[in-house]
């Protein structure tokens, strides 16, 4: 067993036929389970200031996305959506889970639900849903320009500066933001981009059109997005909640992409209402079947 690497909480491994994948699993083992989804080149970590309040009343489940944080390299092709999957089953987990994903853990969520909906009770995302966002905005794709010449260059300093600007977003600059979290954020990002080198393959496999299949996720899905994100993510979670049988939004001001450490206290009362409702919905389908 390992150590959370900012905290003194247990993180657990399983086997996953291609190295070992970190997750931590805290709170009560009956509660409802809750899994927590990182967004890329940062780990499970990014949810220190959240996890504590869900875990009093949840099962939370928060693992490192594979090449990421305490999680093993890929050395051959794989989904993310089939290691999530694989780490649920190893679980034995009693009812389906709530996914909770912020950027890629957003996507890794909805390719779940819809490759795998018997593990899904619900869908919570952040910051990406449905295509590729519109970066053409000029900040946007100043951010995108520098960020690749400098993974190109091998310049890591560089392409930290570049990384952690997606923190404040286009209406902010880094001193509006919480200094604890835009540490936090470059020291994440700087963990996991060390466990790579430039010449490694990217062996990451997509699931195919995840747009044109968005109806087929029929569990409620509620998008919880920072008013200060980049236009052109939010637009891809408005695609999404538009497309699914039952989407809702909300908004929480003056955070950005980073919904989650920035206002967690809000964050999850927004989750405990959506859960809440959940229960509630379950409540009278049952009753309508007696």
């Amino acid at each position: 067993m390992m150590r959370d690497l900012q905290t003194a909480r247990p993180v657990q491994t399983y086997d996953s036929g291609d190295g070992p994948l970190a997750y931590l699993d805290t709170g009560p083992r009956t509660g409802r389970p809750l899994v927590l989804l990182h967004t890329g080149f940062t780990d499970h970590t990014q949810f220190d200031n959240l996890i504590p309040a869900l875990a009093r009343h949840h099962r939370v489940i928060a693992p490192d996305a594979r090449g990421h944080g305490l999680s093993a390299n890929a050395s051959r092709p794989f989904r993310q959506t089939d290691d999530l999957a694989a780490l649920l089953r190893h679980l034995g987990l009693d009812e389906p889970a709530v996914l909770v994903g912020v950027s890629m853990g957003a996507l890794i969520a909805l390719d779940t639900a819809l490759e795998h909906p018997e593990l899904v009770r619900a869908l919570v995302v952040s910051g990406r849903g449905l295509d590729e966002p519109d970066l053409g905005d000029p900040w946007s794709s100043a951010l995108q320009e520098a960020q690749a010449n400098a993974l190109a260059s091998g310049d890591v300093p560089a392409w930290l500066d570049a990384f952690v600007q997606w923190l404040p977003g286009p209406a902010r600059t880094l001193v509006d933001v919480d200094q604890d979290i835009v540490r936090h954020v470059r020291e994440m990002a700087l963990r996991t981009l060390m466990k790579h080198t430039l010449d490694e393959p990217d062996h990451r496999v997509l699931v195919p059109d995840p747009a044109a299949r968005a109806k087929e996720i029929t569990v409620p899905v509620l998008a919880i997005n920072g008013a200060l994100d980049a236009p052109g993510l939010l637009a891809t979670v408005d695609a999404l909640v538009g497309e699914v049988p039952d989407g809702r939004t909300a908004t929480i001001d003056g955070v950005g992409h980073y919904v989650t450490m920035e206002a967690p206290e809000e964050f999850a009362v927004l989750l405990e209402e959506f859960l809440h409702a959940l229960e509630a919905e379950g409540a009278t389908a049952g009753e309508a079947t007696r």
